[in-house]
């Protein structure tokens, strides 16, 4: 993802300009078809892209999905804090791409029995047996290495660095995340 700007000097600041015919973002790809009733299940965080949202997690995160009566995904994160206690949270996903289900949207904000502040859940790269996932969004401010196991190997860990740098992503930017053995059902 080459992005060109320009910047303009006035004295006492800089503006950068980016010029839309040079300064797209490369389209983001999904994979070709997501079978949900295999990607359902537990998932390892293996790593991600800071967030605010995560920041108080240092070890031990992972997300169940499970479907839901109305089509609809059960999401349930949890993670670990510093001082060990466990963070849940609960949000709700849906299919937003019909064709290949590996667009979603994901909330974690529930009022008055609606699901407010959609965000982008987007399948980018999966392993063929579903071992490995690696999830992302349109902006790239956003990431993750998702496995079914706590740990990957050298050679799965290369696959997912070749698909996030074929979306845009920088690998050295994910930070790796802790899974401590016994503390993840393995």
């Amino acid at each position: 993802m080459k992005k060109y700007l320009y910047a303009i000097l006035v004295p006492g600041f800089i503006f950068q300009l980016c010029i839309p015919l040079f300064c797209q973002e490369s389209e983001m790809k999904t994979v070709s078809s997501l079978d949900l009733q295999r990607y359902l299940g537990v998932w390892y965080e293996i790593a991600r892209l800071p967030n605010r949202f995560q920041k108080a997690c240092r070890k031990n995160t992972a997300a169940e999905y499970r479907l839901n009566e109305d089509s609809t995904i059960a999401v349930i994160n949890t993670c670990t804090k510093e001082n060990g206690d466990i963070i849940t949270a609960r949000g709700r996903a849906k299919i937003v791409d019909g064709k290949t289900k590996a667009k979603l949207k994901v909330s974690f904000v529930r009022f008055l029995g609606k699901n407010l502040f959609w965000g982008n859940y987007w399948v980018i790269g999966l392993d063929r047996d579903y071992q490995w996932a690696v999830v992302g969004e349109p902006s790239r401010k956003y990431g993750w290495i998702l496995s079914r196991r706590p740990a990957l190997s050298s050679e799965d860990r290369q696959a997912v660095n070749a698909v996030l740098q074929e979306q845009g992503y920088d690998p050295d930017q994910f930070i790796h995340t802790l899974q401590e053995p016994g503390e993840t059902g393995e």
